[in-house]
């Protein structure tokens, strides 16, 4: 019975990693076939393995550009997060008072509002400081976005630091942005580390603030460029073109996220208990 039910169990675990990974083989193997070839036979392996179609899009359909910019907002996004979010989960967790439950309120309510009720306002806001069509401004409201998130999920770590380290280190005369810098950042790493994957895939993989608030294809991201790519190819027959696209844009999140699973699963389980 115990071998029965545990086949039981795995048989939906493997039907659906099937429907997971299948459609990403057929992506793959698409991106290597001509047109003629997605056509007389989608389902087969491709008979030469060119990457012509990596080179259309590339360099014909603006993918390598819009790969640099989204890989420059998702890294100064991340970074900005990071900046705005430690010092203040610090503070919210160590200075308590009402003002600061009050405070903590407001970032979980934060939370709950759906973003896009807040596209038109943040679009005439940015257009009236001269920020649309800028990475910069676009990186920032990423990382403004996701700091509620962020505090959430780090002042659970900064809870599980015992305060007598903080007062051991007041006693031998360190200011507090040392005890913060040097003594709890270093001791919340698992936090930072899962935040920081989490929110990076957030930016790579956004599209309607990039949509919204870029006017320039040379800036356009990498959502935008294959939505752009998508079109294209309805015109153009660019199909293998459209999946090669597809691989660049997936790859990275594939390769990123295998590699730090691991820290994700660690950090929210230590982030839960405190």
């Amino acid at each position: 019975m115990k071998v029965v039910s545990q086949i039981l169990v795995r048989i939906p675990l493997i039907l659906w990693a099937f429907i997971v990974i299948f459609p990403l083989i057929w992506m793959f193997m698409g991106a290597f076939k001509s047109n003629a070839e997605i056509f007389t036979s989608p389902w087969s392996m491709p008979t030469d393995f060119s990457i012509t179609n990596f080179e259309r899009a590339w360099n014909d359909y603006n993918i390598g550009r819009a790969f640099l910019n989204s890989f420059f907002v998702t890294v100064l996004g991340s970074f900005l997060t990071l900046i705005l979010s430690i010092p203040t989960a610090y503070a919210l967790e160590r200075v308590r008072s009402k003002f600061g439950e009050v405070l903590i309120n407001v970032y979980l309510a934060s939370m709950m509002i759906p973003s896009v009720l807040g596209w038109i306002p943040l679009f005439f806001l940015l257009m009236k400081f001269n920020l649309l069509d800028n990475l910069w401004a676009l990186s920032l409201v990423y990382a403004i976005s996701h700091v509620p998130f962020t505090i959430f999920i780090l002042v659970g770590f900064i809870g599980n630091i015992p305060k007598e380290l903080e007062e051991a280190a007041v006693v031998d005369g360190m200011s507090p942005y040392g005890i913060l810098f040097k003594i709890v950042t270093p001791l919340i790493k698992s936090g930072i580390m899962t935040v920081t994957i989490l929110n990076a895939i957030s930016y790579w993989n956004e599209f309607f603030m990039a949509l919204i608030l870029l006017q320039t294809e040379s800036k356009n991201t990498l959502g935008v460029a294959m939505n752009l790519l998508k079109i294209d190819a309805q015109y153009d027959s660019a199909w293998g073109v459209l999946f090669a696209g597809l691989c660049i844009a997936v790859i990275p999140i594939i390769v990123f996220y295998s590699i730090f699973q691991r820290h994700i699963v660690k950090g929210m389980t230590e982030g839960a208990i405190k």
